[in-house]
């Protein structure tokens, strides 16, 4: 039932990134996904997913300067052509990566600003993403972040998250949901889980409070698993973590967690009276 697909951006550290996905192969995982590729040719990227049969679960649109702080462009009302200009250079990789979800950031409040328009703007710059999505078979995937690691940042709850995706009412925008993320920001994962479970479009893991392996720390993966196995969930689960040490030294957790093959990408199967 999952597949397992490693966050290259996080894991195998001990390699370069294009060295990355022959590791992420031989230790046992049959998908990737990453943060940004655009640092990289594009068919660089897919000479290793052919290589190594690969999939890759998903990618995050450009997010502006990361080195100067930015984590996203979509809320800003005077940005728009910017972000119409990062959405086109997503869909040029998207496209030759063969990838059929991707994350759209938020971007960071800054003090001071109106943040009625910068919801509008996040709602429209959604709407008319999602719509050229669907026009490339691609799903929209937006994710709450904790205030810990990303400080400021528009997107906290899996609340605010529902609104957002009801209110820009396009059938390809999920939810991504994060279990490192929810635990810290809201808790009760397994209650929200359940109750967002007709949007999640991805799911991603990591242990709290370390982000690291998760059999280290407070949340216990072999329950919050089963439930996710219960509700249906055919899509990927990410392994968006820090290892401890050496990746392969700390993969041990995933053993028993194994199951028949999930399709490429798919939210989660509406619970009975949904």
């Amino acid at each position: 039932m999952f597949r397992f697909a490693a966050n290259l951006s996080m894991m195998f550290q001990e390699h370069d990134f294009l060295d990355r996905f022959a590791a992420a192969k031989q230790a046992g995982f049959d998908a990737v996904e990453f943060l940004f590729p655009y640092a990289y040719p594009a068919h660089e990227i897919v000479k290793r997913l052919e290589d190594n049969q690969l999939d890759l679960a998903l990618f995050n649109l450009p997010p502006g300067d990361w080195e100067a702080g930015e984590r996203g462009l979509s809320i800003y009302p005077e940005r728009r052509g910017e972000f119409q200009a990062t959405v086109g250079m997503a869909w040029q990789y998207a496209q030759l990566l063969k990838v059929k979800q991707l994350h759209v950031m938020a971007g960071i409040i800054r003090p001071g600003e109106d943040l009625v328009g910068m919801r509008r703007t996040y709602i429209d710059n959604l709407r008319k993403t999602a719509q050229s999505a669907a026009e490339h078979g691609i799903t929209i995937l937006i994710e709450p972040l904790n205030p810990r690691d990303m400080p400021g940042y528009f997107l906290r709850t899996c609340s605010q998250a529902a609104q957002i995706i009801s209110e820009v009412g396009e059938p390809n925008l999920k939810l991504q949901f994060d279990m490192y993320h929810v635990q810290i920001t809201e808790g009760d994962v397994t209650t929200r889980l359940k109750e967002w479970a007709p949007i999640i479009g991805h799911v991603q893991i990591a242990g709290v409070p370390g982000r690291h392996e998760p059999d280290h720390g407070e949340l216990h993966y072999p329950w919050l698993l089963q439930t996710l196995r219960e509700l249906g969930y055919e899509g990927y689960v990410g392994c968006e973590y820090r290892p401890l040490s050496k990746t392969e030294d700390g993969l041990k957790w995933m053993s028993g967690h194994h199951s028949e093959p999930a399709p490429a990408a798919g939210a989660l199967n509406p619970l009975p009276g949904n």
